[in-house]
C-alpha cells in the first residue's frame, strides 16, 4: 500500500483518552515531520466518524508515525512518535558491554535482546556512527563509559518533541536499569542533563501528545533509582540543574536533624521553593552511617497533569527521597505556586506501582497561603516522591462550609422532628390505605436522609483524621446506599401517586405494597452499591481523591449514584406532569364528582412535596458536576441539599392538613389528660371543694 494514504482505522476506545486539541504548544524542527503529500489527516481536513484514528507515517528524516483522532469533525493530534534521536547508538556508546546487531535490526548484549521504542523500524543514524557501536566515543576513544558525556550534544541539540521525549525516556530507564553502577558525580551530573532537557517548562504541553501514557511516571522512577545509587564525595553531593536538582548527605544517628533546601526556577514567573526534613528521632533509628538522597523537580508535577496520568493538579515542585529502610516518616514544606485562598491543598505522594497520586500516605501539619508542611510516610519501594494537589473540583470557602455545617445541623434536627411528629399522629394519618402509603414513603425517605446526613459527618471525620482506608470505604459504601435509598423511597412515592390517581380500581394489599416498597427502595440500592464496590475497588477506584466519596476521574464509579438519581427525577417529572394534566381535567369535567376533587387535593399536596426535593436541589447538584469551577453552583446545591431534612418537615409534614388536625387533636387531648389529673389530685383542696358540695 503506498505509504502516501493515511491509514484511517476505527477505534471508538479512543472515547477513554480524549485527545488534546491541536493548538497546544508544541517545540518543531525547522524541518517538517511529515510529507507535503500526506495531509490528509491534518486539521483542515473534515473528517466524518466521530472517534476514528487516523495514522500517518513521518518523513523520511523522522522515524516513527503520527496518529489523529476524529473529533468535532476535525482531526486532532492524539499521538505523535516522529522522533529523530537515534537512542540505541547512543546506548551503546555508552555502554561497557558490546551490542551486536542481527540481522532483523535488533541488538543483544552477550546473546540477550536489548529492546527499545520503536524497535523493528528503521532507525537513521549519522554517517559514520559506525564505530560508536562498540563504546567509542568521537575521537575513537572508549572512555565515555565514565560519565555519559559523549552524549550530550546529540541530545541537547535535537529537538523536545514527543517522539524525542519517549526515546529519551526510554533512554534514560536503561541505563538506570543497565549502567547504574558506580554512579559518580560525572555520571549524575550526565543523567540531569539529560533529564533536564525532556523537563524544560517550555516544552510541558509536548507531553499531552507522547504515545505512552506513564512516561511521565517511568521518568520519575528511573531518576529515582539511578540517583539513589549516587556515592557521596566527602560525605555530601549537590548536582543543579535548571529543572531537576540532586543533593545528598551522609546521616548517622548523632545528627540533630537534617534538611534538604531547594530553590529552582518554575517559568519565566520566578522560582519556587521546597525543604525535606529528617527529624532527629528517625535519624536515632539508624544503626549506621547511612546516605540519604533528595531529588527536587519544579515542573514534573506539570507533566504528569499533562500527560493525563492523575486528574489532580499539582501546586507546587515535586520532591523525591531515597533514604535508608530504618527512616519512614520526613517533614516536606511545599511552597504553592497558585496562591489562593478558595483552593483546597492536600498533601500526596506518588504512588508508583498504582502510577497515582496517593493521600494516604501524608498528612497535613500546617497550610497558609503561602506554604504547606506535610508530614509524609517513606517507603523506599512504592512511596518516594511527595507533593501537594490543588483540586479545582474540591472548593473551600468559609460560606460553603458554614453553610454546609448549619445546613447539616438544620437538616438532622428537622428529620428527628418530622419522625417524632410522624410517631405521635401515625394512628391519625393512616386509616385509610392511600395514606398509610403515602406516610409509610415519607417515614422512610426522612430516615434514609438522616442516616446518610450522619454518616455524612462520620466519614468527613474518617478521612480528615483516622486516614483508615477500610474505614472510608465503608463510610463511602453506606453513603452510597442511603443516598441511593432516599431516591429510590421518591421513587415509591411518585409510583404510589401514579397508582392513586390512574388505578382507582385496582386494590393492593397493605402487605403486598410493604414488600414492594422495601425491594424497590432497599433492595435496588443495595445490588447498585455492590455491584459498584465490587467492580471499582480491586482497580483501587471506589474512592475519589481527597473525600470518602465515589471516584469520578479514574473508574467514573460516581455515575453509579448519578444515573439512577437523574432517572428518578426525569421519572417523578412526568409523574408530576400527568398529575397536573389528570386534576385539571377532573375539575373541569362536568359531574365532578368529590372523591374525584379529593384525589386532586391529595395529589396537589404530593407535588408540591416532590417539586422542591428532586427537580431544584439534584438539578443544581447536575450543575456541579458539569461546571465543577462555579462557586455559585457549588453555594446553590449546599444550600439545597443542606436544607432537605427541613424541606421534608415542611412539605411532607408541617403544610400537610390532616397532621397539623392530627397534632391539635392530641394537644387537646393531652391538654384534657392534664386537667382530668389535676381535678382528680386528692392534694389539691380548692379542687374538691365543689366536690363536696356535690
Amino acid at each position: 500500500m503506498d505509504v502516501r494514504v493515511a491509514h484511517c482505522l476505527l477505534l471508538w476506545a479512543v472515547h477513554f483518552f480524549p485527545a488534546p486539541p491541536c493548538t497546544a504548544l508544541r517545540v518543531l524542527s525547522k524541518e517538517s515531520k511529515t510529507g507535503n503529500q500526506q495531509d490528509r489527516c491534518m486539521n483542515f481536513i473534515p473528517c466524518k466518524d466521530h472517534g476514528a484514528i487516523c495514522i500517518q507515517p513521518c518523513s523520511p528524516s523522522f522515524h516513527g508515525e503520527t496518529s489523529f483522532v476524529c473529533k468535532d469533525r476535525k482531526w486532532q493530534m492524539f499521538t505523535d512518535a516522529c522522533a529523530s534521536l537515534d537512542v540505541r547508538s547512543l546506548f551503546q556508546r555508552i555502554s561497557e558491554r558490546e551490542l551486536i546487531p542481527s540481522p532483523e535490526g535488533h541488538f543483544s548484549v552477550a546473546g540477550g535482546h536489548l529492546p527499545f521504542v520503536g524497535e523493528g523500524k528503521p532507525v537513521h543514524g549519522k554517517p559514520g556512527n559506525g564505530a560508536k557501536y562498540f563504546g567509542a566515543d568521537d575521537h575513537g576513544n572508549s572512555n565515555c563509559q565514565a560519565d555519559f558525556s559523549c552524549i550530550i550534544p546529540d541530545i541537547l541539540s535535537s529537538p523536545a518533541i514527543p517522539g524525542n521525549i519517549a526515546d529519551i525516556v526510554e533512554l534514560l530507564k536503561k541505563i538506570s536499569l543497565l549502567l547504574s553502577e558506580n554512579v559518580n558525580r560525572g555520571k549524575m551530573q550526565s543523567y540531569s542533563r539529560i533529564a533536564n532537557h525532556i523537563l524544560n517548562s517550555s516544552i510541558i504541553s509536548n507531553w499531552a501528545f507522547v504515545r505512552d501514557r506513564n512516561a511521565s511516571s517511568i521518568l520519575l522512577d528511573s531518576v529515582n533509582l539511578f540517583a539513589g545509587k549516587l556515592l557521596l564525595r566527602n560525605g555530601s553531593e549537590s548536582i543543579q540543574e535548571h529543572f531537576i536538582s540532586t543533593k545528598g548527605y551522609n546521616i548517622h544517628k548523632n545528627t540533630s536533624g537534617k534538611s534538604f533546601d531547594f530553590s529552582m526556577e518554575f517559568n519565566n514567573t520566578g522560582n519556587i521553593t521546597g525543604r525535606v526534613v529528617i527529624p532527629e528521632e528517625e535519624l536515632l533509628k539508624l544503626p549506621e552511617t547511612s546516605k540519604a538522597i533528595s531529588i527536587a523537580f519544579p515542573t514534573l508535577g506539570a507533566i504528569i497533569e499533562t500527560s493525563r496520568l492523575d486528574p489532580g493538579f499539582v501546586n507546587g515542585m515535586v520532591l523525591s527521597v531515597s533514604l535508608p529502610e530504618e527512616l519512614q516518616r520526613i517533614l516536606l514544606t511545599f511552597e504553592k505556586v497558585n496562591k489562593l485562598e478558595n483552593v483546597k491543598a492536600q498533601c500526596v505522594a506518588w504512588h508508583s506501582t498504582e502510577r497515582r497520586w496517593d493521600n494516604r500516605a501524608c498528612t497535613m501539619k500546617s497550610d497558609n497561603i503561602s506554604s504547606v508542611v506535610c508530614i509524609c510516610k517513606h517507603h523506599h519501594r512504592t512511596l518516594k516522591s511527595f507533593s501537594i494537589l490543588m483540586s479545582p473540583t474540591i472548593l473551600r470557602n468559609a460560606v460553603l462550609d458554614y453553610i454546609t455545617r448549619v445546613g447539616l445541623g438544620l437538616s438532622i434536627f428537622s428529620l428527628v422532628l418530622c419522625l417524632i411528629i410522624e410517631t405521635v399522629v401515625w394512628h391519625h394519618v393512616t386509616k385509610t390505605e392511600i395514606t398509610y402509603m403515602r406516610h409509610f414513603c415519607l417515614v422512610n425517605i426522612a430516615t434514609s436522609l438522616l442516616i446518610a446526613d450522619v454518616l455524612f459527618i462520620l466519614a468527613a471525620i474518617v478521612h480528615n483524621t483516622a486516614l483508615n482506608y477500610q474505614l472510608c470505604v465503608a463510610a463511602t459504601f453506606f453513603l452510597h446506599f442511603f443516598y441511593l435509598a432516599l431516591f429510590f423511597w421518591m421513587f415509591t412515592l411518585g409510583l404510589l401517586i401514579l397508582y392513586g390517581l390512574l388505578l382507582i380500581f385496582f386494590k393492593i394489599t397493605r402487605s403486598v405494597f410493604i414488600a414492594t416498597a422495601f425491594c424497590i427502595g432497599y433492595g435496588c440500592p443495595l445490588v447498585i452499591s455492590i455491584l459498584t464496590v465490587a467492580i471499582t475497588e480491586p482497580k483501587n477506584g471506589y474512592l475519589r481523591s481527597g473525600a470518602c466519596w465515589l471516584n469520578w476521574h479514574e473508574t467514573k464509579a460516581l455515575l453509579a449514584f448519578v444515573v439512577p438519581a437523574l432517572s428518578i427525577i426525569v421519572v417523578n417529572v412526568v409523574v408530576v406532569v400527568v398529575v397536573v394534566v389528570k386534576t385539571g381535567r377532573s375539575s373541569v369535567g362536568e359531574g365532578c364528582k368529590s372523591q374525584d376533587l379529593s384525589n386532586m387535593i391529595r395529589m396537589s399536596k404530593n407535588v408540591a412535596l416532590l417539586t422542591p426535593l428532586l427537580g431544584l436541589t439534584w438539578g443544581f447538584g447536575l450543575a456541579t458536576i458539569v461546571d465543577s469551577y462555579s462557586l455559585a453552583f457549588h453555594v446553590t446545591f449546599a444550600l439545597l441539599n443542606a436544607f432537605q431534612g427541613f424541606f421534608i418537615l415542611l412539605f411532607g409534614t408541617l403544610l400537610d392538613r390532616k397532621t397539623r388536625e392530627a397534632l391539635r387533636m392530641n394537644c387537646f387531648s393531652l391538654k384534657w389528660k392534664c386537667s382530668l389529673a389535676k381535678i382528680e389530685d386528692p392534694n389539691n383542696s380548692e379542687d374538691m371543694k365543689p366536690l363536696i358540695r356535690l
